[in-house]
């Protein structure tokens, strides 16, 4: 499209964590202002997954049908749209199962065409450190673009003394985005 020649855009597709309002939550908010004020003329959109992000923690797979619904729309009608993927806490499990990480298996993950969208894989507080491995480590063809960031006092992805539920709730913004 003519409009791609001119004009670079790129996409957060962003989980937000257990609990938290609908939108992209505050680690989102936050790593979307930090791409934008480093961005240049580069022009960042974002995507709230629309999925209920319960305590139940049952609801991750919608989520990855819905960003994975989302990022498809999205290259149609903007084939050189760069999407970045990104998930805090239950969010990051979203991504785990589009990204075609384990540790979270309640879906099925990105299709193989829309790989080359994908910029970047950024979860923070992410339980598959405790289960899969970290995602960088993991066999998946996003693995080399993706960054796994967990806060060492957040006992959801580190294990260790010294940890609190503060270290998962708090220990994300500024430090991480």
């Amino acid at each position: 499209k003519v409009v791609d020649f001119f004009v670079r855009f790129a996409e957060v597709v962003f989980a937000r964590g257990t609990d938290e309002p609908v939108g992209m939550g505050r680690v989102g908010d936050a790593l979307v202002d930090s791409l934008r004020a480093k961005a240049g003329s580069l022009i960042i959109r974002s995507y709230a997954v629309d999925y209920k992000a319960t305590i139940t923690q049952r609801h991750s797979g919608e989520g990855a049908k819905d960003a994975i619904s989302h990022i498809k729309s999205t290259v149609a009608a903007c084939p050189n749209t760069k999407i970045v993927l990104g998930g805090y806490s239950q969010g990051a499990s979203v991504v785990n199962i589009v990204a075609g990480f384990d540790g979270v298996n309640w879906g099925d993950p990105l299709p193989p065409e829309y790989v080359k969208n994908v910029a970047a894989v950024a979860t923070f507080g992410n339980v598959a450190d405790r289960t899969g491995g970290a995602p960088p480590l993991q066999d998946s063809p996003l693995s080399a673009k993706a960054i796994d960031l967990c806060n060492p006092a957040d006992p959801i992805c580190h294990a260790g003394a010294g940890n609190s539920w503060s270290g998962h709730t708090q220990g994300y913004v500024p430090a991480y985005t």
